[in-house]
């Protein structure tokens, strides 16, 4: 269960991530951290397909649905199967609670679609700071109970696995425990919980990172946590803090996270408490990978999509493609 040490080492890194990791530092160099700008200034540079992050949609052939009875009028963004659906992935988006749209990963969702012939049901949730918590977790859970209920009628398969990456990855396993928790996770496969934020306390690799910003830096992640819970008392509890939480009952999980993603801890620390609980999981670790990695072209990038398409491929048991 433990990654293999080496993974860790300089020397793991591959020249094509190395080179990567070199021309983004200078690529942002110039530009103002996160915490320094105003959410809806981000929020309208990449609406406008800017900001540091490949545009990936909004993009022809997802569309928008309104979710019956959500709590926050949220919607679901739908990227259908090529023919009938073999299976649903409800998914959920990163953007520290405060940043990014279900449309803005059309590309992805696309992409997972048509390599597993499945329909990509991504949740458009209230952000903070207009929304605190517990606004996000209320439009997550409200999804995850209409497709739960209405997804064998709607789409035609009962077949479901849930994840997100970043702050998704964290909502995904809020989430799933307040499913095992209505007696409704026997329901989901599985989990793809990617780089999640899981202690917004912050683990030891978060807290000690620094300045360095590599997308997430200590005082950058101190900041989302701050639009997420203004008060400061949602991060002395439980609810939004999956690594304390009682973990058992809970479906199969794949942790994927970079070695230079400040995040790390997270990853290694969730991925064995996951199975200290009694559950399946599995951890790819990437040497060399920033947070978010996978938004690049890059071989890491390819072999983190490929570990999800085949997790997904067994943990929902689809049958041979037509």
């Amino acid at each position: 269960m433990l990654p293999d040490p080496a993974l860790f080492r300089d020397a793991a890194i591959a020249p094509e991530t190395r080179a990567f990791n070199d021309a983004f530092v200078r690529q942002i160099a110039d530009l103002p951290p996160t915490h320094t700008v105003p959410p809806q200034v981000t929020r309208a540079a990449r609406d406008a397909g800017k900001g540091i992050f490949p545009s990936g949609g909004p993009l022809e052939g997802s569309d928008w649905m309104d979710l019956p009875g959500a709590p926050g009028g949220c919607r679901l963004r739908i990227s259908p199967a090529p023919g009938t659906p073999r299976a649903l992935y409800l998914h959920i988006h990163g953007g520290g609670w405060v940043l990014g749209r279900p449309s803005h990963y059309d590309l992805q969702n696309q992409a997972l679609a048509a390599a597993l012939g499945v329909t990509v049901i991504s949740i458009e949730y209230r952000l903070a700071p207009e929304h605190p918590w517990p606004a996000a977790r209320e439009d997550c859970l409200a999804a995850a109970q209409w497709v739960l209920a209405h997804g064998q009628a709607r789409f035609g398969t009962d077949r479901i696995a849930l994840g997100g990456e970043s702050a998704g990855a964290q909502l995904s396993a809020v989430t799933a425990l307040a499913l095992r928790d209505l007696y409704l996770a026997d329901r989901l496969s599985g989990l793809v919980l990617n780089y999640g934020c899981f202690d917004l306390n912050q683990t030891p690799s978060a807290r000690n990172w620094g300045d360095r910003q590599l997308v997430l830096s200590t005082p950058t992640i101190d900041w989302f946590v701050d639009q997420l819970d203004p008060g400061g008392s949602v991060r002395l509890g439980r609810m939004a803090n999956p690594l304390r939480a009682d973990l058992t009952g809970l479906p199969p999980a794949l942790f994927q996270v970079g070695t230079l993603d400040p995040l790390v801890d997270d990853s290694v620390m969730m991925a064995g408490r996951w199975v200290a609980a009694g559950n399946r999981a599995e951890l790819a670790v990437y040497p060399g990978g920033i947070h978010a990695f996978d938004m690049f072209d890059l071989p890491i990038s390819r072999d983190f999509a490929a570990r999800q398409i085949a997790f997904l491929k067994a943990v929902l048991d689809l049958p041979p493609a037509p």
